[in-house]
């Protein structure tokens, strides 16, 4: 998936503003600006439109995990220079603290159904056999499963 675009589902899921993503970004010890996030948040096609690379979308996350979880005391976990589908599954796997039955339960609301076997190889070491790289489908409707569960449940409570 288009960082961009995980960056945007992401916002809208925890309808976090301009100044929660400085905060997350903060909390990662790393400084933006509104503008940048801004940029980062337009269309593709906009003429200000900037591209969020995978340092930067490493940050976020990273962020994300210090605010859903609390910040470690030392030193911060080292972002990640380069990012794919598994690392960013992962990362809200854990800011969220997941369970495996948590991910198949979300992803069951849009509809999507893996087996737990299929689950745990994304989590996996590359080096393992195991270990299976977690494609934009699968991706996608986990974060559309989060949408569900923490935007469109919110008007039954």
């Amino acid at each position: 998936m288009n960082n961009n675009d995980i960056l945007r589902r992401i916002r809208y899921i925890f309808e976090l503003s301009d100044s929660n993503m400085m905060e997350l970004f903060a909390l990662a010890e790393h400084k933006v600006t509104r503008a940048e996030i801004s940029n980062w948040l337009k269309k593709d096609d906009d003429t200000d439109f900037n591209g969020i690379n995978d340092l930067q979308l490493a940050i976020f996350l990273n962020g994300l995990i210090n605010h859903k979880r609390g910040k470690k005391n030392g030193d911060q976990p080292k972002p990640e220079k380069k990012m794919n589908n598994n690392i960013v599954f992962r990362k809200i796997k854990i800011a969220l603290n997941l369970k495996d039955e948590d991910i198949l339960d979300i992803l069951d609301l849009v509809d999507m159904r893996i087996s737990k076997h299929e689950l745990s190889a994304f989590f996996r070491n590359p080096s393992q056999e195991q270990y299976r790289p977690c494609k934009d489908q699968i991706l996608r409707n986990f974060l559309m499963g989060l949408q569900v569960k923490y935007r469109e449940n919110k008007s039954v409570k």
